[in-house]
């Protein structure tokens, strides 16, 4: 490899000044990494000081606890929720949230002490509430190996939500946590069209390969939920593009789906809608209106569940699959780590 295609993974001293932004120095920063096989991402490694969140009773959430390796993701998907919590450490919710990535390289040796303690209750943890797991910065830092160990071995179950097909790696090892503890598994999956796929979700798994990954949890003994979510107003509402879909996930072995429409509050609306403006104009004013006075309009959130309703019946994937059965999580203010997304 020559010397001048990118900056060595080796050569990221700790004590090498990079001009750290003071959010991730009240994080515990220890270094900025780039490496030429994730052209275009630095991660910026960080020792945290816990690696249980707490959820907020108002969130209403079906579990209470998270834990998050990852902060921003590189699957840059334009509607995600989580873009809001990277303002926090003063990265800015669009370019930055999909390639500054941070990662909580100490979370498995705090989440075993935490685990330890005689007040630790063993709740449910949800996995991929922020920022997906597998993301490809996984396939560098392996954390999720030993997040899953610490909490089957302590006797907690545990959920995982995500969109990479790096999940099959750890399908062995979930089984085995599976047989210790509740364990759930689900795959994030709305957008069938490819075309499309890669202009919103461009870092992300094909559609294909995500379908092939249910097929591959369900042939590891586990049940496998899908979120079908977000859909987004005049690109996937269709009951073609519904029925199309919820076809072939039921064809792939799921369990069963939860759906829901896309929510757009924060820093995430204006992203989004510059997106939309670049790639479907003629639809901004129509989400302009609909999203008007609401994040999450009821309207369109009941004419949704009545049109997919019968799909779901039809494919027989009405499995309420605690914790991925529930709508969409309420951010909470001001708290990076609780300002949650499904996806």
């Amino acid at each position: 490899m020559s010397s001048n295609s990118g900056v060595r993974w080796s050569d990221q001293g700790i004590r090498v000044d990079d001009g750290a932004l003071p959010g991730l120095q009240r994080i515990g920063f220890v270094r900025a990494v780039r490496t030429p096989q994730f052209e275009g991402i630095t991660f910026h490694e960080v020792l945290c000081k816990s690696a249980l969140n707490k959820i907020p009773a108002a969130a209403m959430l079906p579990f209470q606890y998270t834990v998050n390796g990852y902060r921003g993701c590189a699957h840059a998907c334009r509607y995600c929720f989580a873009r809001p919590t990277h303002e926090y450490l003063e990265f800015d919710a669009g370019g930055d949230f999909d390639s500054q990535i941070v990662v909580k390289t100490n979370i498995v040796d705090v989440l075993r002490r935490e685990l330890a303690r005689p007040s630790w209750r063993r709740d449910t943890v949800a996995l991929g509430t922020n920022t997906d797991p597998y993301q490809r910065a996984e396939g560098r830092y392996e954390l999720m190996p030993g997040i899953v160990t610490a909490l089957a071995g302590s006797g907690t179950p545990l959920s995982i939500l995500t969109k990479g097909t790096l999940l099959r790696r750890d399908l062995p090892l979930i089984s085995d946590a599976a047989q210790q503890v509740p364990a759930s598994v689900a795959i994030s999956l709305a957008v069938g069209d490819a075309d499309l796929h890669r202009d919103v979700e461009p870092g992300t798994p094909s559609p294909q390969a995500r379908l092939s990954l249910i097929t591959a949890v369900r042939d590891a003994g586990l049940d496998c939920h899908v979120m079908v979510a977000p859909v987004l107003p005049h690109l996937t509402d269709s009951v073609e593009h519904l029925d199309h879909l919820l076809g072939q996930i039921a064809a792939a072995g799921a369990t069963g789906v939860t759906v829901f429409g896309l929510h757009l509050r924060g820093s995430t609306r204006g992203w989004f809608m510059s997106w939309l403006a670049r790639s479907h104009p003629a639809l901004v004013a129509d989400y302009r209106r609909l999203y008007s006075r609401s994040a999450d309009p009821a309207d369109y959130r009941e004419m949704l569940r009545r049109r997919a309703a019968p799909l779901i019946a039809k494919y027989r994937l009405a499995g309420d699959h605690r914790p991925f059965a529930s709508a969409a999580p309420v951010p909470q203010p001001r708290v990076a780590e609780r300002q949650l997304s499904l996806f």
